[in-house]
């Protein structure tokens, strides 16, 4: 297998380092370089490429790497929580494709904030590992795996389970990819599809509205994320006040 990898967050560190072990070196390495890149030192040093093979930030669009990709005649440009948009002039720069890894159950949860609305819209949730295209997350599958969603997951914990499970989709997966010809299973159904700037649009719990406890108590925990920005808020005395909600199951027996 001949591979270019993509990847930023210590999942892309994970699984890059497992790739090697099993004998495949990365042929090329594009690394974010924005204020958000986590990981790009460690991904560098865990290549073990020279400076002329690592690509940083969206240099790779520009047409002298987009033929640079081409040249090495390339299997696969393997993503992993790679934060940049990949135009149509890169996806069709690998000879089978190149490869998403996406924390959802596709074709639900496309695109941003995943675990929040898995909680909010009650879709099944998981990992999906599959092939990109120009319609965001809409590519055939190679294999996914689904994640019970407990009533004491926040966003947050949900996030950091689905995390690991990502992993165990792709190791699993990984006979398939070397082989060359892996699985392709086409998405049928829409599913469902969110934008970053979905979560705030319904962020803001006003304080003269009705709610069922059950449905304020989702959204509690569908909005509480990482980051404080993201935190279900209201509104007193010309005040924002940011919520948090942490669950706990009582050991005894109701």
């Amino acid at each position: 297998m001949k591979y270019a990898y993509a990847g930023d967050r210590e999942i892309s560190c994970n699984i890059l380092t497992y790739i090697i072990s099993k004998g495949y070196k990365p042929s090329l390495l594009l690394v974010n370089d924005n204020t958000s890149t986590t990981h790009a030192d460690k991904l560098i040093e865990i290549s073990g490429l020279n400076d002329d093979k690592i690509i940083r930030g969206k240099q790779f669009t520009n047409p002298e790497n987009i033929e640079k990709l081409k040249a090495l005649n390339l299997d696969y440009i393997i993503g992993i929580h790679f934060p940049l948009i990949i135009p149509n002039e890169v996806l069709d720069c690998p000879k089978i494709g190149f490869l998403n890894l996406h924390p959802a159950y596709l074709p639900y949860n496309k695109g941003w904030h995943t675990p929040t609305w898995a909680i909010l819209d009650k879709t099944t949730y998981g990992a999906t590992l599959h092939f990109m295209s120009e319609k965001l997350d809409a590519g055939d599958i190679i294999h996914q795996k689904a994640l019970e969603v407990n009533k004491d997951d926040t966003a947050n914990s949900l996030y950091e389970r689905v995390l690991k499970l990502e992993e165990q989709v792709f190791y699993e997966a990984l006979p398939d990819i070397l082989s060359l010809n892996p699985t392709r299973i086409k998405q049928i159904e829409q599913g469902t599809s969110h934008n970053r700037k979905d979560l705030f649009k319904i962020n803001e719990i006003s304080l003269e509205e009705n709610i069922r406890a059950g449905d304020l108590i989702d959204k509690l925990r569908a909005l509480t994320t990482n980051r404080v920005d993201e935190f279900a808020y209201f509104i007193h005395n010309s005040k924002k006040y940011a919520l948090e909600i942490k669950i706990t199951e009582k050991e005894h027996e109701l």
